[in-house]
């Protein structure tokens, strides 16, 4: 018969993976909502926090939502439940799920968002785009690494979108003839774009991406990709699903960890023909 597994050792788990203590001081990380001793029943992971997230974990029995956003991120001075995100705290406490975010802690570790998306792209010898002050070997945003043979400029569009899954990219500045070294940075990367023309790559990939910043690319000869913020984050949903189930396993947990198959980027694009 599998043993039970309470939300604390789960949580425990998740901070020696990503340690809690990486976490830049304006963020919010960690246990969200929930009683660290209560039994997982079962595990859900994605990327945002949202209603139909919560629904799909209370039809599925599963008492854990793991999310990269924050559930709660800003204090909390009142709660209203006719709002969504009322609503959400609302129906987690009636139904007794836990919510926990694994947020800049995933950013920086070694193994987290940025490597994702650079394992997506193939890209190899990674190591960080911006160090961490610390100087731990591997801690840092963004990644930066070599692809296994170099590609030409339009060929490295169309396997960058085949990639992300995007029919849409939108890039500033203009491609290089010859791509070989790359850096990326899953979600909000535009103050990293001094980072990675310095690193020598030959495009930088991230979303997000300011107009000034844009333009700045634009006149410094650095491509820049903004394959948005869904796409280069929620590579790492199926590897965290893949962590959590591993480590339960081990425990000889029969606790079941999904990732929600229904959330997609709440961006859609409009193309104009004429």
């Amino acid at each position: 018969m599998a043993s039970p597994i309470k939300l604390k050792e789960i949580l425990a788990y998740l901070g020696r993976f990503a340690p809690w203590e990486l976490a830049e001081t304006w963020d919010n990380v960690g246990l969200m909502i929930g009683n660290p001793d209560q039994e997982a029943t079962g595990v859900l992971v994605a990327l945002d926090p949202t209603l139909p997230l919560i629904e799909e974990a209370i039809h599925k029995k599963a008492n854990i939502i793991l999310t990269h956003h924050p559930l709660i991120f800003h204090p909390i001075k009142s709660i209203n439940t006719a709002t969504p995100s009322g609503q959400f705290l609302k129906k987690a406490l009636a139904y007794d799920i836990a919510v926990i975010s694994c947020h800049t802690n995933l950013d920086l570790i070694d193994d987290g968002v940025s490597e994702a998306l650079a394992c997506a792209l193939d890209l190899l010898n990674t190591h960080p785009l911006a160090p961490s002050a610390s100087g731990q070997p591997g801690i840092g945003f963004g990644k930066v690494g070599n692809l296994p043979l170099p590609m030409t400029g339009a060929f490295f569009k169309d396997f960058v979108a085949q990639r992300l899954g995007l029919k849409v990219l939108t890039i500033a500045g203009s491609l290089p003839a010859s791509i070989k070294t790359i850096a990326v940075c899953g979600g909000s990367g535009s103050d990293l774009a001094e980072a990675a023309l310095k690193s020598g790559a030959d495009v930088y990939i991230t979303a997000e991406i300011k107009h000034a910043v844009a333009r700045w690319a634009e006149e410094n000869g650095l491509c820049i990709i903004d394959g948005g913020h869904f796409a280069t984050e929620n590579l790492i949903i199926p590897r965290l699903v893949a962590k959590i189930s591993a480590f339960l396993a081990q425990t000889d947990t029969a606790v079941p960890v999904t990732a929600s198959p229904s959330q997609n980027s709440p961006l859609r694009y409009y193309i104009y023909e004429n």
